[in-house]
């Protein structure tokens, strides 16, 4: 009996290892955090086609970000960081506004 008993917490200590483990590793690879506190665009763009964009978002500066970030997700499902102080990107942000206020 004496086996099978101090074997078992070394099996729960394994099991919490790998748990752990796993954790770590979907992380690593990538997972999105849900409420990371940085900011999104490292790099903007200029400005890119209207006919490629499905939606636009822009997040005010808060506690995660001191800038004004648009983030466009473009029809074939990638996201682009755009310049919100580029006159293009101005012009976009109107139009998909203006779009959303007449459907």
């Amino acid at each position: 009996m004496a086996p099978a008993a101090s074997s078992a917490p070394r099996l729960l200590r394994a099991a919490m290892l790998l748990l752990l483990l796993v954790a770590a590793g979907r992380r690593a690879a990538g997972a999105p955090v849900v409420n990371e506190l940085r900011c999104q665009c490292l790099q903007t763009l200029q400005g890119i086609h209207l006919k490629n964009i499905q939606s636009v978002k822009v997040t005010t500066p808060g506690p995660h970000c001191d800038q004004t970030e648009v983030i466009a997700t473009l029809k074939n499902g990638q996201e682009a960081c755009l310049n919100p102080e580029a006159p293009m990107v101005k012009k976009i942000i109107n139009k998909m506004l203006n779009k959303g206020s007449t459907n």
